[in-house]
């Protein structure tokens, strides 16, 4: 993680194993004890993204991606205090609960879920997060 130099810590972090930021900004910054997860998209770690895909395929990326950046910032799914979800397609809410419920299992962060005219690159999902994370 890089850190920032001023009296409030924060640091930033890029996950490897996921496609790197497309603009200017970080997958994750942690501050005050909570990670911030920009929103992930459906796209692979070479950088392609998935639109055209099958809606469960591209949810499978997004959780995928949003794995990546919870390990980024040292921690898990269980550390999620609040989840958002923007679908282009609010019908497919139901298909994402169904997914969304299989990869979180037990843990019951605070969530919302928004129907989009569109999303970057024509994808029909995309996911931000909080997580409580530790403080350097």
């Amino acid at each position: 993680m890089q850190s920032n130099t001023s009296e409030l810590e924060i640091q930033y972090a890029n996950n490897p194993d996921i496609a790197p930021p497309a603009g200017h900004y970080s997958h994750v910054c942690v501050a005050a004890g909570l990670a911030h997860i920009s929103g992930q998209l459906p796209v692979n770690p070479s950088g392609q993204p998935l639109a055209g895909r099958p809606f469960a395929e591209q949810v499978a990326q997004v959780l995928n991606n949003l794995d990546g950046c919870l390990s980024s910032a040292g921690v898990t799914r269980a550390n999620l205090v609040q989840v958002r979800v923007y679908v282009t397609d609010i019908e497919s809410w139901p298909e994402f609960n169904r997914l969304y419920a299989a990869w979180i299992g037990d843990y019951r962060p605070a969530r919302a879920v928004a129907g989009v005219s569109q999303l970057h690159y024509g994808v029909n999902v995309e996911v931000e997060a909080i997580a409580l994370a530790p403080e350097a």
